[in-house]
């Protein structure tokens, strides 16, 4: 697997509340982000693999909705997570 136990504790540990904590909003967003760009990788190298980049569009989607809910709950902790991952230019 693309990404071990001890990479997704680091990001729960530096987005998240703690390394055990999966379920909030940022850890969830910085998960995708990671996936994201494993993704994205791929497909520059296989450019016809259709599965890959279906699964790509319902992840972007995902990240979409977590982040428009952190819109609606916090603006504060939107901002922070967006210029922590480069979200926006």
């Amino acid at each position: 697997m693309y990404l071990s136990k001890e990479k997704k504790e680091e990001l729960f540990a530096k987005h998240g509340k703690g390394k055990n904590d999966t379920g909030s909003a940022e850890g969830q967003i910085a998960l995708f982000t990671e996936r994201i760009n494993h993704l994205t990788g791929h497909l520059k190298n296989n450019r016809k693999d259709f599965n890959t980049e279906r699964s790509l569009v319902k992840l972007v989607g995902k990240r979409r909705a977590l982040l428009d809910y952190l819109t609606k709950k916090d603006i504060l902790r939107y901002r922070a997570i967006v210029k922590e991952l480069g979200l926006r230019k």
